[in-house]
């Protein structure tokens, strides 16, 4: 039920939004809420793994199972802020979520977001330079420069995200209160303020494309020079293991970018919100559950870390 207080004149202002979800299978509510629960954990649980076994074993104590690390740690804290809302959503019907809580929501979805984008680009980077310039990797990719970049990528994505969020909280919402959208994203939230602010809303969609557009710009030149550097390799089966693993990566940075895409860098009147939905949903689900397995749970090194973890647990039993 909509809850709002008087304010001055004969306005009102909202207290709490409703998220509408996605009401046209909100009927199947119990049977989406055990899938989205089963992505949900086995998300967490492969980032997790990889967070876990890359600082307890040395071995993978390198600058790309570092990144690897933080970037897996962004994508817990990504999905954590929309999913178990989504389960409520599915389980109980209770869709209301109050204003305090939804702007938080939104400033952290915005902020690990962008941070994720950046951090793709840094290993990106990382694997040009350790192909590329393998001489020179070791100097460059220091432990100080490592966290220079992660700390970089922190700090950008804070302040890109931080403006469009307070100013946008600090306009206001006289009703309706429903967000088509199952999470408060601050595209839906702009056009429910009143007057509707078109100046945010451009700013936000502004910063939207510059991180999306600067990332993918770095990766795109990297990999291009990684592709040249493979074609160069004497061996085919070295070329066809290379090439491989780089289709995989590229998979997953294409439903990335695609939706993210998809929802932000397009103009407003071909904005179809119930197609946002969609393209959020494989953003936020699909994507982090793919990233443990195509970026590390396929590789060898972590196979082995893997392996030796649990012999240490069977010896220790």
């Amino acid at each position: 039920m909509q809850k709002q207080i008087q304010a001055e004149g004969n306005s009102t202002a909202v207290q709490e939004f409703t998220l509408e979800g996605f009401p046209a299978v909100q009927h199947l509510g119990k049977v989406l809420f055990l899938l989205h629960l089963l992505a949900y954990l086995a998300s967490v649980t492969g980032n997790s793994l990889i967070i876990t076994i890359t600082w307890a074993d040395r071995r993978l104590h390198t600058p790309m199972y570092f990144f690897l690390s933080t970037f897996s740690f962004c994508e817990c804290g990504f999905i954590t802020t929309v999913i178990p809302k989504l389960l409520t959503i599915f389980l109980s019907g209770r869709q209301t979520i109050s204003f305090a809580a939804c702007f938080t929501q939104a400033f952290a979805f915005v902020f690990l977001g962008a941070t994720i984008f950046f951090l793709m680009a840094i290993m990106s980077l990382d694997r040009f330079l350790a192909i590329c310039k393998p001489l020179h990797y070791p100097t460059i990719m220091n432990t100080r420069t490592c966290i220079l970049l992660v700390t970089a990528c922190f700090c950008l994505g804070f302040l890109l995200m931080v403006i469009p969020v307070i100013k946008l909280s600090q306009l206001s919402f006289c009703g309706p209160n429903v967000i088509p959208h199952f999470f408060c994203d601050l595209g839906p939230l702009t056009r429910l303020s009143c007057p509707e602010s078109r100046s945010i809303e451009m700013l936000f969609y502004n910063h939207a494309f510059v991180i999306i557009f600067t990332s993918f710009l770095i990766t795109v030149l990297a990999y291009s020079n990684i592709v040249f550097t493979i074609l160069r390799l004497p061996s085919a089966k070295e070329r066809k293991k290379a090439f491989s693993t780089c289709s995989s990566h590229l998979i997953v940075l294409s439903l990335m970018y695609g939706s993210c895409a998809f929802i932000y860098v397009k103009p407003k009147r071909m904005s179809r919100l119930d197609n946002n939905r969609e393209a959020a949903l494989v953003n936020t689900v699909v994507t982090p559950l793919l990233n443990p397995v195509i970026y590390t749970l396929r590789n060898k090194q972590v196979h082995q870390a893997l392996r030796d973890a649990l012999s240490k647990v069977k010896l220790q039993k």
